[in-house]
């Protein structure tokens, strides 16, 4: 049976019809640490199905929390086909009851966390109305109406003072929110079409010689602009400048750059200084060092210190930076891999970050792309590289995220660590050292997740800032999410993106 009410929705009296039980859901962390949670309780066969989120708990434990929670439990025992919607609930938004503002301001996730939480986890969600349980809402329902939430775009919103309002939910004359619109645009994008956004943005100077600038900068190869990259890289063979001017960790791994031109043009300037980042792992005698040098307690270190010596050895045959490659793995894990298999940042704490975890990831991907298969360490590299993928995949979200600490739930997802691992697994898929039928479909998980959160202009939702040495959990997790524009982001995304394009 259906009836109108005054405020236009269709309200539909439900028979009940059994449905799956309602998909918990990681909303975030409050400003104290403690989860703040929510459902799918209705989910229609299309996934693009309007979408209705039912909020309580803005004060905290009040009688809005109990409103939502029958409401929500009355519409996931009706048949998802009844009302059309998919319908998601948040029961307890504020479980701390802390101070809220919207939109938010501060530092993500460092300040004023429940309101950037639920700010942008409805912004990514985009639901095409939010119906907010009272009695206040401390603006929230004007800001969403109103403002460009999380840069995805307006959602209406409204606050409900009586509890059978909840339950007034119909995709019928539901017209889509603009940030429902923006998603769906953001979704159709090819592999090609983001690379392209992206490379408007990311990869046209290189007056730092470090890998962010080198990797968006080997995506532009890809994309078909090498002699606008080979100028910028010019006064680095031309003995204008000196790549090794000031060596560090981050520039040993910019020398990737240098291969991907060697092996476009044949240049054999460019093997040169690939040769000279990765002698640094040798002593004058010839001896190889313990490990690479720079940055070499932090598991950063298997990317940054391992990729150039796998480089070096395919670009010139020499098998003694393979064997350096596999030592100085071999070094780090002692350091930093832990007894389950993720890696801790480094060993002043045990915090399994996500970039600690996705350096790692990239870094065996690409030294096992130019290790061949004949050499001692081969298979043993191979290995560790599938038992890191295969416990990350335990990790992913539903979203299709890795958290900024990959196993603490409720963790931020951030964005630059799921392109990584993503690319990753894409590159074991397409070489045949994963499982298809198991990891393309987290691929794409990954991919998605990555599509919805690039908006227009180059700009990214929650890319960890800049980390160096933390001791604590606690300082992993109070990390600044950035919403903007970000060059690591960036990169990595056009990295990803490239690979699917096919244009490696």
């Amino acid at each position: 049976m259906i009836r109108r009410c005054a405020c236009g929705l269709v309200v539909i009296l439900f028979v009940n019809h059994a449905m799956s039980a309602p998909q918990s859901l990681e909303i975030g962390l409050s400003t104290r640490g403690t989860r703040i949670e929510g459902a799918l309780v209705s989910a229609p066969p299309d996934r693009d199905a309007p979408a209705v989120l039912l909020l309580g708990g803005l004060s905290g434990a009040a009688a809005s929390v109990g409103a939502v929670h029958a409401a929500a439990s009355q519409l996931s025992q009706a048949s998802a086909r009844a009302h059309g919607a998919r319908i998601y609930a948040i029961e307890l938004a504020n479980p701390d009851a802390a101070r809220l503002e919207f939109p938010p301001t501060g530092t993500a996730y460092r300040e004023h966390a429940e309101s950037h939480v639920l700010w942008r986890w409805i912004g990514l969600h985009a639901p095409d109305l939010v119906l907010i349980a009272g009695p206040d809402d401390y603006g929230l329902a004007s800001a969403l109406s109103s403002a460009n939430v999380a840069e995805v775009g307006r959602i209406p919103a409204r606050v409900v003072h009586e509890p059978g309002e909840l339950n007034e939910v119909s995709a019928e004359r539901l017209a889509r929110s603009d940030a429902h619109r923006e998603l769906q645009r953001r979704r159709a994008r090819t592999p090609l079409q983001l690379a392209s956004e992206l490379a408007q943005f990311y990869g046209h100077d290189l007056d730092s010689l470090f890998y962010i600038e080198a990797i968006a900068l080997i995506a532009q190869v890809r994309l078909g602009h090498l002699a606008e990259v080979r100028a910028l890289a010019e006064p680095y063979v031309d003995g204008s400048r000196d790549s090794l001017a000031r060596p560090n960790s981050l520039v040993l791994a910019g020398h990737m750059l240098f291969t991907e031109l060697a092996r476009r043009t044949g240049d054999a300037r460019y093997i040169a200084r690939v040769r000279a980042a990765a002698d640094l792992g040798f002593e004058a005698d010839g001896r190889m060092k313990e490990a690479m040098p720079y940055h070499n307690e932090f598991s950063d270190s298997l990317f940054m210190g391992t990729t150039v010596l796998a480089q070096a050895g395919a670009l010139t045959g020499e098998s003694r930076y393979f064997d350096m490659a596999a030592r100085h793995v071999e070094f780090m894990q002692r350091l930093d891999l832990r007894p389950d298999g993720l890696y801790r940042h480094q060993p002043a704490t045990d915090a399994a970050w996500a970039r600690g975890n996705a350096f790692p990831a990239i870094g065996l991907a690409l030294a096992l792309s130019e290790f061949p298969p004949s050499h001692p360490k081969y298979a043993e590299l191979l290995d560790s590289y599938r038992k890191h993928m295969a416990k990350l995949a335990d990790y992913q979200t539903e979203e299709g995220l890795w958290r900024n600490v990959v196993d603490y739930p409720g963790a931020y997802p951030e964005f630059s660590a799921t392109a990584m691992i993503g690319w990753a697994m894409l590159r074991g898929v397409e070489r045949g050292w994963l499982d298809p039928g198991r990891y393309r479909p987290i691929v794409d998980r990954a991919w998605r997740a990555i599509l919805e959160r690039t908006g227009p202009q180059g700009r990214l939702v929650d890319v960890c800032e800049s980390t160096a040495r933390m001791n604590t959990l606690d300082d992993y997790l109070h990390r600044a999410a950035i919403l903007g524009p970000d060059a690591r982001g960036g990169a990595m995304a056009m990295l990803f993106a490239t690979e699917l394009a096919g244009l490696q």
